[in-house]
């Protein structure tokens, strides 16, 4: 994690993975299922949010700083309802999530919110789906397909190769498809142990043969 630690505006991208694909007439999320703990209510742990009916969020990072992010941008949403009598476009909520994101860079006494996010929905005057992506520095911009989080640049690399603009089905599979591409996996601790014996095995060996052999 070290090497992340070298810019205030970078944070180690090793978060749940994420992955959005825009079609012609639909936009997917999706994002890894981690198993929940036994005794864990699975409803209250989600990777993907409304943020107004229109407006979906899915997140990699700190849960607590999401949770912060998304209530200021509910409430911005049905502030500018209440205000102009219309709902926001995709690109002005996600314009304000950047802007708040941005303004912790350069604020005394806070910290940047610690994640990146895929936002998603249909503008409510065209009904044409859109896709943007943010980051903990303030930066962000549409994109046709993106992925956040752990292994997310292979699974951008999997869209490169495989993206095209489909509508329906085939604009769920691609999604699915980029997920289980990344292959995440977790170890358990049995094959974690398996494999330090290996490496340490491995390293006895190597002491051995460097010493030669015993002398009578």
């Amino acid at each position: 994690m070290a090497r992340y630690d070298r810019s205030i505006t970078v944070f180690s991208p090793d978060g749940n993975a994420a992955v959005g694909v825009r079609g012609t007439d639909i936009v997917v999320l999706g994002v890894e299922k981690k198993s929940a703990v036994k005794l864990q209510d699975s409803r209250s742990v989600r990777k993907i949010v409304n943020l107004d009916g229109h407006i979906a969020l899915a997140y990699a990072g700190l849960k607590a700083d999401a949770r912060v992010l998304i209530n200021k941008a509910r409430i911005e949403c049905q502030s500018h309802k209440l205000t102009v009598e219309d709902p926001v476009t995709v690109e002005y909520i996600t314009r304000y999530i950047a802007g708040l994101q941005q303004k912790y860079t350069q604020s005394g006494g806070v910290r940047l919110f610690g994640l990146s996010t895929v936002i998603v929905g249909f503008d409510p005057y065209t009904n044409v789906p859109s896709l943007y992506q943010t980051d903990p520095s303030g930066t962000f911009s549409a994109r046709k397909a993106n992925a956040i989080g752990r292994n997310s640049n292979s699974m951008r690399e999997f869209l490169e190769k495989n993206y095209k603009e489909t509508s329906g089905q085939e604009t769920i599979k691609l999604t699915i498809r980029a997920l289980l591409e990344e292959g995440l996996r977790q170890l358990e601790e049995a094959e974690i142990d398996t494999i330090v014996a290996e490496i340490e095995a491995e390293k006895a060996a190597a002491e051995a043969a460097k010493k030669g052999p015993a002398q009578e």
